[in-house]
């Protein structure tokens, strides 16, 4: 079954939740301190990806060009929006934003390079592996971020299932259409794109700054245009 690395991800999310659900009654006093170790921790994960670039200009091309679409398009305001309406249909309770921690949440799980190979790679050869080990992941970062952001982050499952789903559905037309070479380089300059929006997000985390991350994301995409400009000009000249 294809999906079943997607299913198995959104599972562990949800289940993470739960059991830092668990953990919610610490000390306000902790729970900053924890905020801003998870902040560094993803600050610094950010950086390591982003360094994987091998082009980057590529990165700031990408970041500035998809910033310009993402404010364009209300990016931010409208996964916010959708964030505030769970809080309005299922009521707060006091124990942290469900719109925080749904939309950062969301941002952590999609934002990388395991979503699009484990997709792949379940999608094309049935293989697992890559979606369990980010399913792991992702269980335990829904463990720490429940802890101070809330129930929100319960939420963040159904675009990470909705996103590699797709992915995973269209594998084998993906992998017929798009040349080898192609698809590692775009992983790369994804990964380091990708990784300075991770790095922001620490940064949001932290309490150091309020980017809007989600406005950011089109990067990916002008990623994808940029790498394949780029790799099919090379085959041409």
């Amino acid at each position: 079954m294809f999906l079943w690395g997607t299913i198995v991800n959104g599972l562990l999310i949800i289940l993470g939740t739960f059991l830092g659900k668990l953990l919610h009654r610490i000390p306000e006093g902790m729970k900053t301190t924890v905020m801003h170790g998870i902040g560094l921790s993803v600050i610094v994960l950010g950086l390591q990806m982003g360094l994987k670039s091998e082009n980057f200009l590529i990165v700031i091309v990408s970041l500035v060009l998809g910033g310009v679409l993402g404010e364009w398009w209300a990016l931010d305001d409208k996964l916010n929006r959708l964030g505030l309406w769970l809080e309005r249909k299922i009521g707060s309770n006091g124990k942290g934003s469900i719109s925080q921690g749904f939309v950062t949440a969301t941002l952590i799980f999609v934002i990388g390079a395991m979503a699009i190979i484990g997709a792949l790679d379940s999608g094309i050869r049935g293989d697992h592996d890559v979606l369990y080990t980010k399913a792991i992941i992702d269980g335990f970062t829904a463990i720490i971020l429940t802890t101070t952001l809330g129930i929100g982050v319960i939420f963040s499952a159904i675009p990470v299932m909705l996103y590699q789903g797709t992915i995973a559905l269209f594998a084998t037309q993906i992998d017929r259409i798009v040349p080898t070479l192609l698809m590692d380089q775009f992983i790369v300059e994804m990964t380091a794109t990708g990784g300075v929006m991770i790095f922001s997000i620490g940064l949001n985390l932290a309490g150091l700054t309020k980017i809007k991350v989600a406005n950011l994301l089109p990067g990916i995409l002008v990623t994808a245009a940029a790498v394949a400009a780029i790799y099919f000009y090379h085959q041409m000249a």
